[in-house]
């Protein structure tokens, strides 16, 4: 039997990357951008109880959801996604039940212009190759990504 490689785990890999890699790169790129601005932001994160319950909960089905559907670890570009899954999954905890710990740990971060910037780097890099995964032409792609009509066709006919 032929598997092709979008009937395969890969295809989940591939579509996992195409949303997270530009959500990565634009997010690490606008929050280089707003260095100056972060410490400020995360001050405002972390003084409302209400935010950090928020976004830890909604990180944590988003975290779920890749974990659940995503846990191919062979390829690089399937690591990275399984491995990004399951840090949502502990931020969202940690955000969820020591709220202060977490922004404390943000703080320092975003108090070092320098760290911030690299780590902001890291994660633009990564998005872009996640990007590149998600986005990259294969060739016989457009053939298998249309649908199989036979089906659908052998039946009307009869």
């Amino acid at each position: 039997m032929n598997v092709s490689i979008h009937r395969t785990p890969h295809r989940r890999t591939v579509m996992s990357a195409r949303v997270l890699g530009p959500w990565i790169t634009v997010a690490a790129v606008i929050f280089a951008v707003r260095t100056p601005d972060m410490p400020g932001v995360l001050t405002a994160f972390t003084e409302d109880p209400v935010w950090p319950v928020m976004i830890g909960a909604i990180e944590l089905a988003a975290g779920f959801a890749i974990v659940a559907f995503h846990q191919y670890w062979r390829h690089p570009a399937g690591a990275i996604v399984s491995a990004l899954g399951w840090w949502m999954v502990v931020e969202a905890v940690l955000l969820l039940a020591v709220p202060g710990v977490f922004g404390g740990l943000a703080d320092v971060i975003a108090g070092s212009i320098l760290l911030w910037r690299i780590v902001c780097a890291a994660f633009a890099v990564l998005g872009l190759y996640l990007s590149y995964v998600g986005w990259r032409p294969v060739a016989g792609a457009i053939a298998s990504a249309e649908p199989d009509t036979s089906v659908v066709a052998s039946v009307v006919i009869r």
